[in-house]
């Protein structure tokens, strides 16, 4: 019988798309500017998402804090998020010419 996918899973492989890719390791990041502070998002940052009883990886895309799915695939099983993002590292490492 399979291993079953936890979000703790998805995470730890999320944390490494950012790590490899160099994008920041969190969704926002908290400014202090003079009394005040405010939440920006950390452009280019992967993340989870999670809806409608599925997962899926979304990256954010400006200031504002839109995302945009990476892999165009709507919300998934843990499991089929998990291969997906595998899937994204053995890419993004081979049009780096390295392997995984």
């Amino acid at each position: 019988m399979a291993n079953t996918i936890t979000v703790k899973d998805l995470q730890a492989v999320v944390d490494r798309i950012n790590r490899v890719t160099g994008s920041p390791m969190t969704e926002y990041t908290y400014k202090h500017i003079g009394v005040k502070g405010e939440l920006v998002a950390n452009i280019g940052n992967y993340h989870l998402s999670s809806a409608y009883g599925g997962y899926a990886l979304h990256r954010m895309c400006n200031t504002g804090g839109g995302t945009a799915n990476v892999n165009n695939s709507g919300y998934v099983t843990k499991r089929a998020l998990y291969d997906l993002l595998h899937m994204y590292l053995a890419g993004y490492n081979a049009g780096k010419g390295e392997t995984v």
